[in-house]
């Protein structure tokens, strides 16, 4: 063996002594931080649903329920032309009543709709926004910054008083 790797003797091992590199190791990236350094990289940040993709589970979901309808009609052997008019009648039906009714139930959604969850949780977050009675344009945190602009200003002020009573 050369350099010290591997088996001093392949005897009695089960194999050939033969030394690879471990192709599966991964090895450590540049020494980035575990952690961003600004902190408005850290502020959570509501994930938007896409209005493309809901529009189009909303027409899917009608589509399957006409289909549905269509099998089920095709069975019982109706005539071609009534088929037609009832399923552009139920697509109709179900299209206005999606345009109308446009609240999600986030309880039935599963984990692989996400703009749909996107678009329950926006809905959830801004009616408890308003049953708290909490402005739009609150800023997380801002109870802080004001909390220091006012300590500041006192300091200022204490400051200000100070200097005036070695004067006279």
């Amino acid at each position: 063996m050369s350099s010290n790797v591997g088996l001093t003797t392949p005897r009695g091992s089960g194999t050939s002594g033969y030394v690879q590199r471990n192709l599966s190791h991964l090895r450590p990236r540049d020494n980035i931080a575990p952690y961003p350094k600004d902190l408005d990289s850290i502020k959570h940040r509501q994930r938007k649903p896409d209005k493309e993709i809901l529009e189009h589970d909303r027409k899917r979901d009608v589509e399957v329920k006409v289909f549905e309808l269509r099998d089920k009609l095709e069975d019982e052997g109706v005539d071609e032309e009534e088929i037609e008019v009832q399923t552009s009648a139920l697509r109709e039906k179900l299209l206005s009543q999606s345009k109308k009714g446009d609240k999600m139930d986030a309880r039935g959604l599963k984990m692989h709709q996400v703009h749909e969850l996107a678009q329950a949780k926006i809905e959830e977050t801004e009616k408890l926004r308003r049953a708290l009675g909490i402005r739009e344009d609150y800023e997380e945190g801002s109870h802080w910054t004001k909390q220091e602009e006012r300590l500041r200003d006192a300091n200022l002020m204490r400051g200000k008083t100070e200097g005036r009573g070695e004067d006279a």
